[in-house]
């Protein structure tokens, strides 16, 4: 007896054809929104001459962390200028930094809501386990009808693909709180609000910003891939050298990837460690 195929691609496919054409104007909007944004970045990043964005980001680093990690900055944004990518690291470094700031705009109130409800809590943490092992090219097939090819499209996947961490940490940090502070609060008087921005993420802040340390982390390696959907940056300059079989270029630009992931890493966990110092 044959068990009859459960047609799950086609009510997924039927879904999202019902949000596309119902959602149509908030999807234009975000694209609106995104391209605008993007544009504005990329054009103050690239009227910087090299040298003086260079110069900027080591007085980032040395100001955050000290004038180890400036030299390091240095010598590695030098060599992906030498390697002729500094336009590509540009646009990526525009697409990781918008996705990012998006994710965490709507991260955070859903992980301070998830931290205070018991009910959402059990609602989302499975939602977050589905998102965090759900293929990362998974996340490149809805983004295409909403948007079609190209940056918009990156963005969408990133921040969805990103998302996850920020939202577990920021639960993760409020919810681990000592209860003895809590119960001092409620003692003082202290009102709901004033135990959530005085108290619980005053004291969740160091596990908060490593959520946001993971987003970032996330959203520059979904960046590269949706190079596959048009997205520009160092990532199209890899699966063009796939293309082209050219492995020499190929590797250039994953060394490019990984100088901005380890300069992006360093500046927010000498951020983290410096704001709970």
């Amino acid at each position: 007896m044959d068990i009859p195929r459960i047609p799950l691609g086609d009510w997924i496919e039927t879904g999202l054809d019902w949000l596309t054409t119902e959602f149509s104007g908030v999807t234009r909007g975000f694209a609106s929104f995104t391209v605008t944004a993007i544009d504005a970045l990329n054009d103050v990043l690239i009227w910087l001459p090299p040298w003086a964005l260079l110069a900027i980001i080591a007085g980032i680093c040395w100001s955050v962390s000290g004038i180890r990690l400036a030299i390091g900055a240095i010598a590695g944004l030098a060599l992906i200028w030498n390697m002729g990518l500094w336009l590509p690291m540009i646009e990526t470094l525009t697409l990781v930094v918008i996705a990012t700031l998006v994710a965490v705009v709507i991260a955070l109130p859903v992980g301070i809501a998830a931290a205070l409800s018991e009910r959402l809590y059990k609602l989302i943490m499975p939602m977050l386990d589905f998102m965090q092992t759900m293929p990362a090219f998974v996340y490149l097939i809805p983004a295409i009808p909403f948007f079609g090819i190209g940056s918009t499209s990156a963005i969408f996947a990133t921040v969805i693909f990103s998302m996850p961490p920020a939202i577990r940490f920021t639960t993760l940090g409020i919810r681990q709180v000592p209860v003895e502070l809590i119960e001092a609060s409620d003692a003082y008087g202290a009102t709901r609000n004033q135990k959530l921005f005085k108290v619980q993420l005053p004291m969740s802040l160091p596990t908060v910003m490593a959520g946001i340390n993971q987003t970032i982390m996330l959203a520059l390696s979904m960046v590269v891939i949706a190079a596959m959907i048009g997205a520009d940056g160092l990532g199209s300059e890899v699966w063009r050298a796939i293309q082209r079989l050219r492995p020499g270029d190929g590797f250039e630009a994953g060394i490019a990837v990984v100088i901005l992931a380890m300069l992006l890493d360093r500046i927010t966990q000498s951020l983290r460690k410096k704001r709970t110092s």
